[in-house]
């Protein structure tokens, strides 16, 4: 099954991280993104964020992508991830980007990834979409840092950057 590997709900610190493949944006070009794969090179920040089009999501996404020298540093990446489709995620991209990081869609089947980190919104408002949240995910997969914020709240770029300090 494309998106998430088990359907298991492993969110937990030191839990195994569940694995995913989804359709992702990088730099204004659709390809595909495994995390398993990127975990070979780096530790990886997994940035929820509830939809595009979203002010506080393009400022955490431009944020992040202003400061990715301070992510490389640390041997970790940003991957974007949002229920929203691809099409929508390119359209967004194309007014606020480019991204040189992934944007993953969670989008099919829907929100399969972010239920499976346990930040899928069963609420309203923006009942369907993820929570705004960052999971930090070691290389060796498993789930280092986990927070959950106010949709609106913005995430400030020092509590993801010190989130990878123990990593």
């Amino acid at each position: 099954m494309r998106g998430v590997a088990s359907a298991h709900l492993s969110t937990g610190i030191s839990d195994m991280a569940p694995d995913f493949d989804l359709p992702v944006l990088i730099g204004g070009v659709k390809k595909r993104f495994h995390l398993r794969e990127e975990l070979k090179q780096r530790n990886v920040v997994l940035a929820f964020y509830p939809c595009n089009w979203q002010e506080s999501s393009a400022r955490q996404l431009s944020e992040y992508q202003a400061q990715r020298e301070q992510f490389n540093a640390r041997r970790s990446a940003i991957i974007g991830v949002s229920v929203d489709s691809i099409m929508n995620t390119t359209s967004w991209e194309r007014v606020i980007g480019p991204f040189d990081f992934p944007i993953c869609s969670d989008f099919w089947p829907h929100g399969a990834v972010s239920q499976a980190y346990g930040v899928f919104r069963e609420q309203e408002p923006c009942k369907g979409a993820s929570e705004r949240a960052i999971v930090v995910v070691s290389q060796s997969g498993r789930i280092a840092y986990r927070k959950v914020f106010e949709l609106e709240e913005p995430v400030p770029l020092e509590t993801t950057l010190a989130a990878l300090r123990d990593v």
